[in-house]
């Protein structure tokens, strides 16, 4: 596969309808949200809803969760104990063979980096990676909606109690949130990250939320809306990522209901055009 050359800038405009995209454990599993009140959602969760994507798409991933996993491996350890080219690098020691192994065998170990250090491993070792996610953010102050859930059927015989709560959910009605992120060539060349590989992102990308359906996020309550993808002719270009993100403006009505009450636009003299992909 030829080695990714040039350096690539992406963003996503991402519709949320009636789900919680994110929620928050420390507090209550409420939707995430900045102090002044716009939604987020972590760059880990992206990576998670990625990562399955591109195992929809036939790629090998090294961090599957448990729900989602294709193969018969419980944790990273047997993941990795599996891989003989790992096991003939820890036994010699080789941090770098260790490394070269890893990137070839997982798609999101070249792309995101690792961390192994097992426990009992010899070569305790980090892969550090060339996709840079940032954490989504909404273009406006969100509202969170909660509701009460009731228990309307008893779990055993023994039990005589009629409808009881048994917990709250919590939603966001409609919000509009925007990712970026870029794929360094610098360390695309050490991982082996490829041309190849940058397209099966750009696709997972576009469907990020197929198949990522649940009672949080009913079918359909999350969409990617609009995708732009700038793949610059050099390694470093003159025009930074900081000025790609801070090149959009946007104009919205006074209580936005869909995407299309949102205008959106891009501009930066100087940059390479973006492939805009509309989905709506």
């Amino acid at each position: 596969m030829e080695t990714l050359k040039n350096k690539i800038d992406f963003a996503l405009v991402i519709a949320v309808h009636h789900a919680n995209p994110n929620g928050d454990p420390l507090n209550g599993n409420r939707p995430r949200e900045t102090y002044e009140g716009y939604g987020e959602i972590s760059d880990v969760c992206l990576k998670r809803k990625i990562r399955n994507r591109l195992m929809d798409l036939g790629a090998n991933v090294f961090v599957q969760s448990d729900d989602r996993r294709n193969d018969e491996h419980h944790s990273l350890k047997d993941r990795a104990d599996a891989c003989q080219a790992l096991v003939a690098a820890t036994k010699a020691k080789d941090r770098e063979a260790y490394a070269k192994a890893a990137c070839e065998e997982w798609i999101d170990v070249r792309s995101f980096g690792q961390v192994f250090a097992f426990k009992g491993f010899e070569v305790s070792m980090s892969v550090r990676g060339p996709v840079s996610i940032h954490q989504a953010v909404s273009l406006s102050p969100v509202d969170s909606i909660s509701m009460q859930i009731t228990k309307s059927v008893n779990g055993d015989s023994s039990e005589s109690k009629g409808p009881d709560t048994m917990g709250t959910k919590h939603r966001i009605g409609f919000a509009i949130y925007k990712i970026m992120g870029s794929v360094n060539v610098q360390l695309a060349e050490k991982t082996g990250f490829s041309q190849e590989d940058a397209e099966l992102l750009k696709e997972a990308l576009k469907t990020l939320f197929e198949n990522d359906c649940s009672s949080a996020r009913p079918d359909g309550s999350m969409e990617v809306c609009r995708m732009y993808w700038w793949q610059h002719h050099e390694k470093t270009p003159n025009v930074s990522s900081g000025r790609i993100q801070r090149a959009f403006s946007y104009e919205q009505v006074d209580r936005p209901e869909k995407f299309e009450d949102y205008n959106i636009t891009w501009n930066l003299d100087g940059c390479v055009e973006p492939e805009v992909f509309e989905f709506v």
